[in-house]
């Protein structure tokens, strides 16, 4: 019989493989359950963090996605976007060459999907990234917790990837 040690570091090691599948559950079944709904809700927050600078190549592709179904069935929901971990600083100006992509997508979901996307200006100040390093058509918001907390109390509905 495994000793207790054994048996957390099981329990932690499993959980932590089963989380993304889990997450990623969660977020389609939120979702659906937006898309299913008589009357559009107030708003759709997307919350973003990670702990890696090349998480937006999947991420943001994959909120344009659920934008496009969830814009299809209430094309006047309001949507934010805020990203708050590591990945937020691929959308520094001195990134745009290096994430052209990531640049490019958030321009457009800025600019022509009307979608405000915010940086944690709170944990950009921890790794001395100021607000001048971000381009205009990133919103660097004081703390990404607490905007996502003030869209939420405007009656958003919150959806994690």
């Amino acid at each position: 019989m495994p000793n207790k040690l054994t048996l957390i570091f099981i329990l932690i090691f499993s959980n932590f493989l089963i989380t993304p599948a889990i997450l990623a559950a969660d977020t389609q079944q939120t979702i659906n359950h937006v898309l299913a709904q008589k009357e559009a809700p107030t708003g759709v927050v997307f919350e973003i963090v990670t702990g890696s600078a090349n998480s937006l190549n999947w991420a943001l592709p994959r909120v344009q996605q659920y934008i496009k179904k969830l814009r299809s069935r209430f094309p006047e929901l309001e949507i934010a976007i805020v990203t708050h971990g590591n990945e937020q600083f691929a959308l520094q100006t001195k990134n745009n060459k290096k994430f052209k992509e990531i640049h490019s997508l958030t321009q457009q979901l800025v600019k022509e999907d009307n979608v405000p996307l915010h940086v944690c200006g709170t944990y950009a100040g921890w790794k001395n990234v100021t607000e001048e390093e971000f381009p205009d058509y990133v919103d660097v918001t004081a703390a990404g917790p607490a905007t996502i907390n003030d869209y939420v109390a405007l009656g958003y509905i919150l959806i994690k990837l």
